[in-house]
């Protein structure tokens, strides 16, 4: 894939090159807080970048922070105003954004660049592969309003580091430096702040000459796992290999091995 495509968006920024699609949550001045139409421009950006076949996506944000959630002021709260269904936000846009962020047939990397916030956080623990930023900082802030941690924050995360620290982190709500969420698996790696955009660079051309369509089946499978017995675990991965097995970067991959080169895979 080498075309390159460049989306204008209000609130986001999209490029596509080379088989590598960025988007850039693009709000600083309100640390790039979700709004309705933030949302609308991110499910779209998500839908192309699907549709031309990319071979990774890389999200991050513009500015000082990654994302500090839903913007509170998008929302009438004054006294006497219509209560705010929240479950209708969470049906209509980050539930959609969520499953749509894991369904993506391509690795997908997070470059967590400042503060990871409420559902800000979340949405970058849905990603495949989340690099910060030492600067950086994740927060479940959702109980300094009342709230349950939402954006899959309460799927996610006790799976990923264990009941104890999740209930810390979600009835506590402080801040958990990059490094640490490092140290606990909750993220692949914290690297120096003037190290992000290059490390995340270097894997993301990684990734756009790897074989896709079998990273794509790992993603599938090792999501699949939490919900399926050993048995279940077995005839998936019987499957996955039986198709890849046919794949045209199964082929390239042995002949790779046996003729001690580089492979070239296509993705297919």
């Amino acid at each position: 894939m080498n075309e390159t495509e460049a989306i204008g968006y209000q609130y986001i920024l999209f490029d596509l090159t080379a088989g590598i699609a960025r988007i850039t949550l693009n709000r600083p001045d309100k640390l790039n807080s979700f709004n309705e139409a933030m949302h609308a421009e991110l499910r779209d950006a998500i839908a192309r970048t699907a549709a031309a076949k990319a071979r990774v996506l890389v999200l991050t944000g513009a500015g000082r922070g990654f994302c500090a959630g839903q913007d509170l002021a998008d929302r009438n709260m004054s006294d006497g105003a219509t209560p705010v269904d929240l479950g209708h936000t969470i049906e209509t846009l980050y539930r959609p954004l969520v499953l749509a962020l894991r369904a993506l047939p391509m690795p997908v990397i997070c470059a967590v660049n400042g503060v990871a916030a409420g559902a800000g956080a979340n949405i970058a623990l849905a990603c495949d592969i989340v690099i910060a930023a030492r600067s950086a900082s994740f927060i479940q802030a959702f109980c300094k309003l009342g709230l349950v941690p939402d954006a899959g924050g309460t799927w996610s995360i006790p799976r990923q580091i264990g009941t104890a620290r999740a209930m810390g982190l979600a009835l506590l709500g402080d801040k958990l430096p990059a490094q640490q969420a490092a140290d606990w698996g909750l993220i692949w790696k914290c690297v120096n702040d003037e190290q992000l955009v290059a490390e995340v660079g270097k894997l993301a051309l990684h990734f756009s000459t790897a074989p896709t369509r079998g990273l794509a089946r790992t993603k599938q499978a090792i999501y699949a796992s939490s919900g399926n017995t050993l048995a279940q675990q077995l005839d998936m991965e019987r499957d996955f290999q039986r198709e890849l097995g046919g794949s045209h970067d199964y082929r390239e991959g042995v002949a790779a091995f046996m003729a001690k080169r580089s492979p070239s895979f296509t993705g297919e």
